[in-house]
């Protein structure tokens, strides 16, 4: 695998996981960062062997969002090319990850603030730490959301809600986005690597073939009426059961033994 300056990876079992590394800056973006995130992501998601992918990040917080000390020499430069570069790049992680027949987990340690929310609101599914927070922080330095959170916040909480959070810029507690349907699952701090790994165990011993396809359904729900789902769900269907592993699976079971799926 690649090296990079901030982002560390790694590989096992099936997963692979992508953690931001800067923890002294609680994981704030800066610099060829986001390109680092992008690049990091398209390599897993482009190896055989991974068949989940994890986002976290390292230390005591998820992602803190932009570096503000790197904003502010970009502003007083006026350097807008630089800055539309980041928002570029921002762009690239979240197409990444959202356009993988992967199953995603962002593993939410500690904060979430601005693009690192919506990093996190990116993925498929969020366990979070009950010490993290999350929030859509960009107008308290007189920005707009990116990282496609006016995209993926409205689809999770409903447009009031989302409207409230990207107004008031406030960030919520774990407790607070786990009822609200920001997090799928919250646990203690201590458990949240354990719970993580339990969660991509699970979906890497999964079908690739029947997942991926899920996935693309659900996404596809999004902008879809009845019977255009209905028309997708029996087009997928036929694909599965044509697989080598819906046979494997049904003999499993009438074997009563665990499955062996290969994505076939």
């Amino acid at each position: 695998m690649s090296t990079y300056k901030n982002i560390l990876t790694d590989v096992s079992d099936g997963i692979g996981t992508v953690t931001l590394n800067r923890p002294e800056k609680l994981n704030a973006f800066a610099g060829r960062m986001r390109e680092e995130v992008a690049d990091a992501v398209r390599e897993l998601i482009a190896d055989d062997g991974v068949k989940v992918l994890v986002i976290t990040g390292a230390g005591r917080a998820f992602c803190a969002g932009a570096d503000i000390d790197y904003m502010k020499e970009l502003t007083a430069n006026e350097d807008y090319e630089a800055f539309g570069l980041l928002v570029d790049a921002g762009r690239d992680v979240v197409t990444a990850v959202r356009s993988t027949d992967k199953p995603v987990i962002a593993s939410v340690n500690g904060p979430a603030a601005g693009g690192g929310a919506n990093l996190a609101l990116c993925c498929d599914i969020r366990v979070a730490s009950d010490t993290a927070s999350i929030g859509q922080t960009f107008n308290k330095i007189g920005l707009h959301p990116d990282w496609g959170g006016t995209f993926f916040l409205p689809r999770l909480v409903g447009v009031s809600k989302a409207m409230e959070l990207v107004f008031t810029g406030e960030m919520i507690d774990a407790r607070e986005a786990h009822r609200i349907g920001i997090f799928n699952r919250v646990v203690p701090s201590a458990d949240l690597a354990i719970a993580t790994r339990e969660l991509a165990t699970t979906l890497a011993d999964k079908p690739p073939v029947a997942m991926a396809l899920a996935k693309k359904a659900l996404y596809q729900s999004e902008n879809a009426d009845l019977e255009a789902m209905l028309a997708i769900e029996f087009e997928y269907q036929m694909r599965c059961f044509k697989s080598a592993d819906a046979g494997e699976g049904l003999n499993a079971f009438l074997d009563k033994r665990k499955p062996e799926f290969r994505g076939e």
